[in-house]
């Protein structure tokens, strides 16, 4: 609960970054980062949008990258919110026809959001608005703005795009790395450890490589792999499963016994691999290619992305209408 609790304070400083606010107000309480119409988007409107992203920058950046990555982000996060302003001006015009989101809307936003970040907890729910200094009341007002912006980009945006297989085509080649499929292996390991209390309490001390070397001519000699997994290896997280690791790519194991692995033809045994104070038996059942994936098994996903892309740029036209429409300084 109280995991949930600390997840969504930081959530609700990104959600409440973006409240509007008429110029008077801006005026008395922060900077003016810029005007859109009659309102205005404040600059710490744009700090606490990024805030989080920032700190992020400032552990990755140094010096004058860092000031470029900022600069960057703050301009972005501003085009942002310079946007969404625009978008609840155009709401308040069609507010004058008899447009309105319900207030049952927003309560069941609220509900939801209790519900799934809080348990249910209202009191938990209300002890995180008040530290934050915000009120249910201005809460439920900025979910509503929310709500308004996620209507009105949808309201702009139909189903009716037609994506032709030369479309498709394009940008399955354009893109085809995404559809590679890396080399697997299907393995199997067989793990002694050398020092192992089991040994050292039934007295034997023991060879483990001779162990090792005993176990991998047995194998050799037509013994299950499975079995002897179970038998004798010491990798509790696979023993049981006779050593199965499933399919692996060359970035799963370490360098040594990437190598090993990967030299080993399906239904091969490796030697036995001395790494540290562990001895290694590899088992290669089947092996994978490198591939492409054909194109009728991604046609459906380059669709939707495809469709989705013609959404995003729909909305960009709007917005760039309304921009054009609009009386907008930027005073950073």
């Amino acid at each position: 609960m109280k995991r949930l609790s600390s997840i969504f304070a930081i959530f609700l400083v990104l959600l409440l970054a973006v409240p509007f606010l008429r110029a008077q107000q801006a005026e008395v309480i922060d900077g003016v980062a810029a005007i859109v119409n009659s309102d205005v988007v404040t600059i710490s409107q744009v700090r606490e949008l990024v805030g989080a992203r920032e700190r992020a920058m400032r552990e990755a950046y140094r010096g004058s990258d860092l000031v470029d990555k900022i600069k960057e982000m703050r301009l972005a996060a501003l085009k942002d919110l310079i946007d969404r302003q625009l978008i609840l001006q155009e709401f308040q015009k069609m507010q004058e026809k008899g447009a309105n989101i319900p207030d049952y809307v927003v309560d069941d936003r609220v509900q939801t959001i209790i519900r799934e970040e809080f348990g249910g907890d209202r009191a938990a729910f209300v002890r995180t608005l008040q530290a934050q200094g915000y009120t249910l009341t201005r809460f439920k007002e900025i979910e509503k703005e929310k709500i308004i912006v996620q209507a009105m980009r949808q309201s702009k945006v139909t189903d009716n795009f037609v994506v032709s297989p030369k479309q498709v085509q394009d940008y399955y080649d354009k893109n085809r790395p995404a559809y590679s499929l890396p080399e697997q292996v299907k393995l199997r390991m067989i793990v002694l450890r050398e020092g192992n209390s089991d040994d050292i309490a039934a007295g034997g001390g023991g060879d483990k490589k001779q162990t090792a070397e005993e176990i991998r001519q047995k194998l050799l000699s037509g013994a299950e792999f499975d079995r002897m997994a179970q038998m004798y290896s010491e990798d509790e997280s696979t023993s049981d499963s006779g050593g199965d690791w499933g399919w692996i790519e060359r970035n799963t194991l370490n360098e040594q016994l990437t190598q090993a692995a990967f030299a080993l033809k399906a239904g091969g045994i490796s030697s036995v691999i001395h790494i540290g104070d562990s001895f290694y038996i590899l088992y290669v059942e089947a092996r994978k290619n490198s591939s492409v994936k054909p194109m009728a098994e991604v046609r459906e996903e380059i669709e939707r992305n495809l469709m989705q892309q013609e959404r995003m740029k729909v909305q960009q036209r709007w917005l760039d209408t309304l921009r054009q429409k609009a009386y907008i300084k930027i005073l950073t």
